[in-house]
């Protein structure tokens, strides 16, 4: 069960167990209504069904879980109060939370809301910061934007709601295909040679080799492979493999 409260800046729980992606910080203290202080150890997120509270903090001590109306506001989302319910809307009046009233309290369970879709309380983006990550994701749905926010799959992606506000033609656009070639670029062997440098492998050979440089002959895509420890052999191994190929074929690169 949540309170609504007026007073606290941050949504806050006394339950550590119901918070995932946990993360321990000390932040600040709070002070209760008794003038007793607790300190804030550090924060994570509600996921109940659809419903996920983000940044939620973990105060040692609290008896109740508090959702904060300023932080819901400073989401710019609109919190409704009447006689004996209380709602938690987006500007187009579409109701995230719904709660009821106790006495003095109003409270929302969140294993009774219902919704069709996934809901994230976060800060909405500007429409700069949204399309600044759009174009840094190679033009990515904005829904899977936030689906990677809620996992938390992308480090450094800020956490928040990130919206469209317009079209963008490039991440409808397609790459047209390139035209099968019917004549080689090439007229004979080692003319061309295509060279690709990559590594450190996973896990090493057993001569404790983990850089592998590929060489591949355009005319008959015939394809070397050597083996490194480093990446500073790659300029000898290179001039050792153009004189040894050279005359073994009698070609030129």
């Amino acid at each position: 069960m949540w309170y609504l409260d007026s007073g606290c800046s941050k949504h806050m729980t006394g339950q550590k167990d119901i918070l995932s992606n946990y993360t321990e910080k000390y932040c600040w203290n709070v002070r209760f209504g008794n003038d007793q202080f607790s300190p804030i150890l550090g924060y994570g997120d509600v996921i109940q069904d659809n419903v996920t509270i983000k940044r939620v903090s973990y105060v040692e001590g609290l008896g109740h879980n508090l959702f904060s109306i300023g932080q819901f506001c400073d989401k710019e989302l609109e919190v409704n109060f009447k006689a004996k319910r209380c709602s938690v809307r987006t500007e187009d009046g579409k109701e995230l939370l719904v709660g009821t009233r106790k006495l003095n309290l109003y409270t929302i369970n969140l294993s009774k809301v219902k919704t069709d879709n996934e809901v994230c309380l976060l800060s909405k983006a500007s429409m700069q910061q949204s399309w600044l990550w759009h174009r840094r994701l190679s033009h990515l749905n904005f829904r899977y934007i936030n689906k990677m926010v809620m996992g938390n799959l992308v480090k450094g992606l800020p956490e928040l709601n990130y919206v469209k506000e317009h079209l963008c033609e490039k991440g409808k656009m397609k790459k047209a295909a390139h035209k099968p070639k019917t004549e080689p670029s090439t007229s004979s062997p080692l003319e061309l040679l295509h060279m690709d440098l990559y590594g450190p492998m996973r896990t090493q050979s057993i001569n404790n080799k983990k850089y592998v440089l590929v060489i591949v002959d355009d005319y008959s895509r015939y394809t070397w492979v050597k083996f490194q420890r480093s990446k500073d052999e790659t300029p000898e191994v290179i001039i050792t493999f153009l004189k040894t190929t050279q005359v073994k074929m009698e070609k030129t690169v």
